[in-house]
């Protein structure tokens, strides 16, 4: 598959199923624009850009229906995502993308007051994926060299939920999430 084939078959998936509820009032694909226009306004890295938009991915690739978490499933999207795009780009994109829940789990454990911030979907999701860290998961989350771009993109995730939101189009991403597929 050429990169141009590897992107088109990426933003196909958004097309076909990114109208999915997203469990907060945006869709999956309303969510993923959000969250990397929010990367590109604070300056990030292209890099993390590009994680931003495709960070839940996962969500995209099973067929379990919309809002799984409400029903007490966690799908584990972030490993799924990082399994269906491995061989499409290299650790920049893939860590933050794998790491992006961890990273909520190590902000919770961090701060009281990010707890108190994400929103009742985000609160129901973190119970369901192990709750806050613990001081050996956050010294192990540390180590790992991308845990500072996941956490930005965490950061960009907990934005990407506003109704209405005006954001560039998916295809506006195309060259710059074209940049970064491994040729």
């Amino acid at each position: 598959m050429s990169p141009h084939q590897i992107v088109q078959m990426i933003f196909d998936v958004y097309n076909k199923v990114g109208h999915r509820q997203y469990g907060e009032s945006v869709t999956e694909l309303e969510h993923a624009l959000q969250t990397a226009t929010f990367a590109m306004q604070s300056n990030s890295s292209d890099a993390v850009v590009v994680a931003s938009l495709l960070h839940d991915y996962g969500h995209l690739q099973h067929d379990e229906g919309e809002d799984v978490a409400s029903h007490g499933v966690d799908m584990r999207h972030e490993d799924l995502g990082v399994i269906k795009l491995k061989t499409f780009f290299g650790p920049e994109i893939l860590e933050p993308i794998r790491l992006h829940v961890g990273a909520k789990r190590y902000l919770c454990h961090k701060s009281k007051a990010y707890i108190d911030g994400l929103s009742p979907a985000s609160r129901l999701s973190l119970e369901i994926q192990g709750g806050p860290m613990s001081d050996g998961e956050g010294a192990e989350f540390e180590s790992n060299p991308y845990y500072k771009s996941a956490v930005e993109l965490r950061r960009f995730d907990d934005m990407g939920k506003v109704s209405g939101m005006k954001t560039p189009t998916l295809e506006s991403f195309y060259s710059l999430v074209l940049s970064f597929v491994v040729k």
